[in-house]
């Protein structure tokens, strides 16, 4: 069962990242598949020379757009992000992994929203062959993501299908017993 929590599971992917009988087409393209470990994509491009630090300055203020508003990036429903620099070479690449809940088109469209609202930049626009026009041009950014999308071919989940939402929930649902436990001795 799909939905069972309670035991792990793990599931191959094809090559190309989409099960050929169980296409789901969305708005930009197909949509990859939900997986035990939720939605989510990982790209990986080559960086323009001479922005590695613009990387990590970046970094720094989604840190502290975090820390002054903790649900700067709830919209997403992201479970976690992963962003890696390495050099292949004499070039440095970058690689972004997202696990989120909400399917491709939806997260991309979001993550334009907030970028849009918030007048934060994307650390994106220092990736060889990103859109100058990506803000009003939702269809160039997703094709630079899909261009640039390395599916996975295997994902796993402890706590399979489960929604950060959920996961939040039962978290607080936890503090709470824990609370009315401690004020019961």
């Amino acid at each position: 069962m799909q939905n069972d929590w309670t035991k792990p599971a793990a599931l191959a992917i094809p090559e190309g990242g989409f099960f050929p009988d169980k296409v789901e087409q969305g708005r930009y393209g197909p949509i990859y598949p939900k997986t035990p470990a939720c939605y989510g994509f990982s790209i990986l491009a080559r960086i323009k020379p001479g922005t590695k630090q613009n990387f990590y300055a970046y970094a720094k203020r989604i840190e502290q757009g975090v820390a002054e508003t903790p649900d700067f990036l709830a919209v997403l429903k992201l479970h976690y992000l992963r962003w890696i620099l390495f050099d292949i070479g004499k070039d440095t690449y970058f690689m972004y992994q997202g696990i989120f809940d909400t399917d491709f088109d939806k997260y991309t469209e979001d993550a334009v929203s907030i970028f849009t609202q918030t007048g934060l930049r994307t650390v994106f626009e220092n990736l060889e062959g990103f859109p100058e026009d990506w803000q009003t041009n939702a269809t160039a950014f997703i094709k630079f993501v899909r261009d640039h999308q390395c599916p996975s071919f295997l994902e796993y989940g402890e706590y399979p299908y489960v929604s950060a939402d959920e996961i939040k929930k039962a978290l607080r649902l936890k503090a709470a017993f824990s609370g009315m436990l401690d004020q019961m001795q």
